[in-house]
């Protein structure tokens, strides 16, 4: 197995790769960031690229963007990302498409070497390995619906008109129903929403921002 490690603490980096060799595994290419990593997958072609999430210059995203372009660029090549902490949007678009080959671990796992290299053997060959706390995140923010969701048809429309500025004698006429329903229809929203009274803010305002967003 010829592996690529992308991480830009010194003493990690150097610290995996003595794991992986020790383990009879061959590390090809080292790279400090997501320029160098690009330039050692193209050069060395491995069988996998172990990365970080964050790297220089912005120690943001350019570790799983990086591995996002390998994935698209170079599907045959497996990718197992390790991370500080739990990155969910990034864990999320890592795992939207094609699963296989595939792996989102925390930087912890790495003290369990038997497990560590059990999981890089995994991912290399074609299986997928999560870490259980982003595997507990993810699953979490899935069965977080949005309050839009939980809106009648009819109180949908109401807030679609709401959005286009419309007043409730306008949004009446528009979907023919009483003012006094559109008032109902409008309680009940913000209810959902859970936009109480308040001096400070304009509920109606909010509730039309939570729909945009959404």
């Amino acid at each position: 197995m010829r592996i690529v490690i992308a991480e830009d603490s010194v003493l990690l980096r150097a610290g995996l790769v003595r794991l992986l060799t020790d383990s009879g595994i061959e590390v090809v290419g080292e790279a400090a960031d997501a320029e160098a990593l690009l330039a050692s997958v193209a050069a060395n072609a491995p069988d996998l690229v172990l990365t970080d999430v964050r790297m220089p210059p912005t120690h943001t995203d350019e570790g799983v963007r990086a591995a996002l372009r390998i994935r698209q660029e170079h599907p045959g090549i497996a990718i197992l990302v390790l991370s500080q902490y739990v990155e969910e949007y990034y864990a999320s678009e890592l795992l939207s498409g094609d699963t296989a080959g595939v792996g989102y671990l925390l930087k912890d796992r790495v003290a369990d070497v038997d497990d560590f290299i059990a999981s890089v053997r995994r991912v290399a060959s074609g299986g997928t390995v999560l870490d259980p706390e982003v595997v507990g995140q993810l699953l979490t923010k899935s069965r977080q619906r949005h309050p839009l969701e939980s809106l009648t048809p009819r109180e949908t429309d109401v807030l679609r008109l709401m959005a286009e500025g419309r007043s409730n004698t306008a949004i009446a006429g528009a979907l023919f129903i009483s003012e006094g329903a559109v008032e109902k229809h409008v309680s009940s929203i913000f209810a959902k929403f859970g936009l109480m009274p308040a001096d400070t803010d304009h509920r109606r305002v909010l509730a039309v921002l939570q729909y945009l967003e959404a």
